[in-house]
């Protein structure tokens, strides 16, 4: 398996924590080297939101990503903060409802999915961050896509536990969306 230094990125409240902590338990789950490094503003819902997530074969030296080669973005001040530190060969994932603009680089592979309207079109407007979620295990193979569902039962809060199909739904959404 491939190395992955991850930043997943946007406002608090879009779930980007929780879509970086189900990278990770499922790392966890394949025995995979890894760290989560959660970061946000005192602003919490609505503030800037974002974290480091690293799966590797061999031991992280440091939880900090400086060169992503996987960019999950949900609003335009992260695609703005991120874009130039992406590895050359880097792959990005945009929510096109929610950023209007294109990727300036020209060396990276970018993935523009609507996930803010296909979660709403579902009925699941809280889930755009398990749609992205999605495209990013289909597109990179980052983990293995029968450890999703493990990981998802280990991470979703017990008083929760009622949103493991929709969880479930959006993310096989991202997987199957085609641009």
């Amino acid at each position: 398996m491939a190395n992955y230094e991850m930043i997943i990125a946007g406002f608090g409240g879009q779930g980007l924590l929780f879509s970086g902590k189900v990278l990770a338990y499922a790392g966890l789950l394949e025995g995979r080297e890894l760290s989560w490094l959660p970061s946000y503003g005192p602003e919490m819902r609505g503030g800037t939101a974002n974290c480091c997530v690293i799966l590797s074969d061999t031991p992280v030296g440091s939880p900090i990503v400086q060169n992503p080669n996987v960019l999950m973005v949900m609003n335009t001040p992260s695609l703005d903060k991120y874009e130039a530190d992406v590895a050359p060969g880097g792959r990005i994932f945009v929510d096109s409802t929610l950023i209007s603009r294109k990727v300036n680089r020209t060396d990276v592979e970018v993935f523009y999915i609507p996930a803010t309207k296909m979660a709403a079109d579902m009925g699941m407007p809280t889930l755009a961050n398990m749609i992205l979620l999605g495209a990013i295990i289909k597109q990179t193979g980052c983990i293995k896509e029968e450890t999703v569902a493990d990981a998802l039962h280990k991470v979703i809060p017990a008083k929760k536990a009622n949103l493991f199909d929709a969880n479930m739904q959006a993310i096989n959404a991202g997987k199957e969306y085609k641009a």
